[in-house]
Formats: structure tokens, C-alpha cells, sequence
């Protein structure tokens, strides 16, 4: 009977993770009315012209009383900083922070960041990248909305757009399923993580605890490792609904997304050890559920419990999924989560154990 217990114990391991996530979205409240406090809108842009043309009027078109757009132009080969150099000198509100080397010992994304940060004239730093679009320009005025005296870390959401193929849903079920377990984490009281991509903080947090000084060397990390280390149950905030969300330009190769997820995933090796065993439970018991449990179950005498159990988590991932996608405000098949479900063990089971020995990772050139 070992391993019918083995198995019964995976199931309920993911069940209970299914079930807090769950849980703790569908309690979720509204925030409150926006504090309007004045914020600095941080990118750091390295061979961004095209995008940064898109990108900066979204910005400067934010419907919010007082804020600054800082362009942090990381050592460009293409015409992005004659593009800014012009753009700042017609926008008041447009700033532009010229990096022309790193030091070595720095990753160059860190020290991008660490100067823009610096040079942020409010409080209040809200991040993103230069591949990403404010789906409102009400994006600023939502997040302020967990902005109050105790709060230092805001946690926004950015899923993918939406594009034709089975990469792109995979692509958005890999981020939502992220987002989902970030905020539900940070929900129940213990955040672990944040997205760059849509991410703000204190600029005081920062410069008391000197920025990414104890990380400097790793690639990435700029936003997880960061909020890592410094958020906890009563500093940290999510900010959730249709118009806080930035979304950002999936990979359009398998290839691709691969190499930006090893990259993603290489940083975890560096968060919390207690938040370390926690992912790692939910990601090896849900490749288990589908290597070991789901094969084993048609050779067990408990034959319809472990497939009763099996298909309970799938109802509950996919009502978790419908959940998310309210809450989030974005939109995702639920239906084809069983799907990619599948998709998603045998993914990390390639890709986990790759990016905990990869040393060898770079953010750009």
C-alpha cells in the first residue's frame, strides 16, 4: 500500500495548493480609493526605439495628476537614445538616464535600474518594461490604489497578449499560472515574488536597504529577488482588475520562450529557503500527479479513488483558472487547462532542472 499512499499524498499536497489559491482569489476585495500620491514610472530600455515609440505615449497619457516617466537608455545600438534625446525635449514630464558601461561586477539590467531609481524625483517607483502596454490609462491610478502609510511593496499582474497557436496558450497558462501563485501567496500572507513587468515600490525601500546589493551578480532577479527579500504579510499589497494590467509581447518560438523561462527560473535557486520547499512541493508533486499518479492509478486496486482525486484536482485547477481570469480582469480559455496542464508538467520537468545548474545566463547583450 506504499504506493497508493505516495500517490494519495501528491494528490492532496496539490489539492490543498488548488484549494488555498483558490480560497484566497475569491475573497479578494476591492482596493480602495486611489491616494493620488505623485510616482515615478521607471523603464529600463536596452534596443528599444520601435517599442519605446509605442510605449512612451501610453505613458505620458496616464490619466493621473502628478507623475514622471524616467527612460533608462542601457547602452543602445540602435537609435534609441537620438529617439529619446528628441522626445525628452517635447514632454516635460520625460526623463532620460544614460548608462554608456557597467561595472563588472554588476548585472547590467541592476545597474540600469539602480540609476533610473535613483534618479526618481517621488516616493513611489512603478516598473515596467518597454515591451509591455498599459491595458488603461487608468494603470497608474489603479495601483495607487494600495498605496497607503504601511504599504512598500505593490504587486501588479502582466499576463501575454493573446495570439493564434499553442505556444501562446501555453505561453499565457505558464504567466497566469505564475500571477495566480505570486498574488495567492501574497494573499494569504506570505509574498515571495513580484513581475517587473508591473511591479512598484518605495523608493525609500531601496535606497535603506542598498537596492540589489545583495544579488548584484545574478542575472535577473531585479524584481522576484528584490521583492523576496523585503516583502512580508504587512508591507505588501496586490493591486488586481482589467485596468492595472500591463501586458507583454510573448515569444513567438518555442525556442525562445525556453531560454527566457531558464532565465526566469535560474533566480529561484536564490529565493527564501522556506519559499524555496514551497514552489518546489507544488511544481514536483504536479509533475508527479502526472508521471507517476495518473499511471500508476489504472494498476492500483484503488483504481477510482486515485482517479476520483485526479479528476477533483482538475476541476478545482480549472475553477481556480476561471477565477483568476475575474479577478485578473484579463481573459483565458478555461477549458483548455486540462490541456496544458499536461503540457506544463513535462515542461518543468525539463526546464526546473536545467535552470538550477545554468550559471551561464545573460539578461541582453
Amino acid at each position: 500500500m506504499i504506493p497508493e499512499i505516495v500517490a494519495l499524498s501528491i494528490l492532496s499536497v496539490q489539492v490543498i495548493y488548488i484549494l488555498s489559491f483558490l480560497i484566497a482569489l475569491a475573497r479578494r476585495k476591492p482596493g480602495n480609493p486611489a491616494s493620488r500620491v505623485p510616482v515615478s514610472i521607471i523603464v529600463c530600455a536596452h534596443d528599444e526605439e520601435q517599442n519605446l515609440k509605442e510605449l512612451i505615449p501610453q505613458l505620458l497619457n496616464q490619466n493621473y495628476p502628478e507623475f514622471e516617466v524616467i527612460i533608462v537608455e542601457d547602452r543602445s545600438n540602435d537609435d534609441t537614445f537620438d529617439y529619446l534625446l528628441e522626445a525628452t525635449q517635447q514632454h516635460p514630464r520625460l526623463k532620460m538616464v544614460r548608462v554608456q558601461q557597467t561595472p563588472e561586477h554588476i548585472n547590467g539590467k541592476k545597474f540600469a535600474l539602480t540609476l533610473g531609481i535613483k534618479a526618481a524625483k517621488y516616493e513611489w517607483v512603478v516598473l515596467t518594461d518597454a515591451d509591455c502596454r498599459p491595458e488603461s490609462e487608468n494603470w497608474i491610478s489603479s495601483m495607487s490604489q494600495e498605496f497607503d502609510d504601511q504599504v512598500q511593496i505593490v504587486l501588479g499582474i502582466s499576463p501575454y497578449q493573446k495570439q493564434k497557436g499553442i505556444l501562446n496558450d501555453f505561453i499565457r497558462f505558464e504567466s497566469f499560472l505564475t500571477a495566480i501563485q505570486y498574488t495567492g501567496w501574497a494573499l494569504l500572507g506570505k509574498p515571495y515574488m513580484g513581475v517587473g513587468r508591473n511591479l512598484a515600490y518605495r523608493k525609500s525601500l531601496f535606497i535603506n536597504n542598498k537596492g540589489f546589493n545583495t544579488h548584484l551578480g545574478v542575472t535577473g532577479g531585479d524584481d522576484d529577488l528584490f521583492v523576496n527579500e523585503h516583502a512580508n504579510a504587512t508591507n505588501t499589497r496586490v493591486c488586481l482588475g482589467n485596468e492595472s494590467l500591463v501586458k507583454s509581447k510573448p515569444k513567438e518560438t518555442w525556442t525562445n520562450f525556453y531560454y527566457q523561462k531558464l532565465r526566469h527560473l535560474s533566480v529561484g535557486k536564490h529565493y527564501k529557503l522556506v519559499d524555496r520547499i514551497g514552489l518546489g512541493m507544488f511544481s514536483v508533486t504536479w509533475i508527479l500527479t502526472w508521471i507517476f499518479v495518473l499511471p500508476f492509478s489504472f494498476f492500483s486496486p484503488l483504481l477510482y479513488v486515485l482517479l476520483g482525486g485526479f479528476v477533483l484536482r482538475w476541476i478545482l485547477l480549472s475553477s481556480l483558472f476561471h477565477v483568476a481570469v475575474k479577478k485578473f480582469g484579463d481573459e483565458f480559455e478555461a477549458w483548455k487547462t486540462p490541456f496544458l496542464d499536461f503540457i506544463y508538467a513535462f515542461y518543468y520537468l525539463v526546464a526546473g532542472p536545467v535552470a538550477l545548474v545554468s550559471k551561464k545566463i545573460r539578461w541582453k547583450n
